[in-house]
């Protein structure tokens, strides 16, 4: 198993593709093609819970919501990669990283669910292969989750139709590339290489999807 995984990797069973297939992000070859995994970058920090309360009463179109729970799929994702390496107690800058983001991710979770409310989609199962043990594997495991969050938010976000919902994504992002540039920086890899991301087509993000098996049920 190599120690980069791909994001395809991270959707064996299609969960996030098929959810994304589901907010017309045309998936197959633009993103993860089940239920969620790479929004795991639409909403922001802790904060947000507080910042736009309206979100979790109103009624968003059916595109916004599906939108929202392919970000709620990858959050669970990522809220739950950082959660279980923070149990491992890597220690030292992996350890630090592991404690803030997972803290980050998590409540990103918290304000996904409270906005969806009962039309949220449940959190999957996951097995990490031991990537969330080792310090190097983690790091690197890291980079391409929060690589493929900050292309997912930035994916979806032209598509979603109510305000308030766009500037929580908004705030999100700018937290997921944040956490894009930490983990870069750790690694000693130059955090903001270009002026601009270069973006992806479906069938390049797809290729990047395959193989790890991460979400198991």
């Amino acid at each position: 198993m190599p120690d980069l995984f791909t994001l395809e990797e991270l959707d064996q069973d299609g969960a996030i593709r098929e959810t994304a297939e589901k907010a017309g992000l045309d998936t197959r070859t633009d993103f993860l093609r089940k239920a969620g995994l790479g929004a795991g970058a639409i909403l922001g920090g802790g904060a947000l819970l507080g910042s736009f309360p309206a979100m979790a009463s109103a009624a968003p179109p059916k595109s916004d919501v599906d939108i929202l729970n392919f970000a709620l799929t990858l959050e669970y994702l990522e809220a739950e990669f950082y959660t279980e390496a923070g149990r491992k107690r890597l220690g030292g800058k992996p350890g630090q990283l592991a404690t803030v983001i997972g803290r980050h991710e998590r409540a990103h979770v918290a304000f996904l669910k409270k906005a969806l409310g009962g039309s949220a989609v449940k959190k999957p199962k996951f097995n990490f292969k031991g990537t969330t043990a080792n310090p190097t594997k983690f790091l690197r495991t890291a980079r391409v989750l929060e690589d493929t969050g900050v292309q997912a938010y930035s994916g979806a976000g032209p598509s979603i139709k109510t305000k308030s919902i766009a500037a929580a994504a908004i705030s999100i992002l700018t937290v997921e590339a944040r956490h894009a540039a930490w983990v870069r920086d750790v690694l000693g890899i130059p955090p903001a290489p270009a002026a601009f991301d270069a973006p992806k087509s479906k069938g390049q993000i797809l290729a990047a999807v395959k193989g790890t098996g991460f979400i198991v049920g």
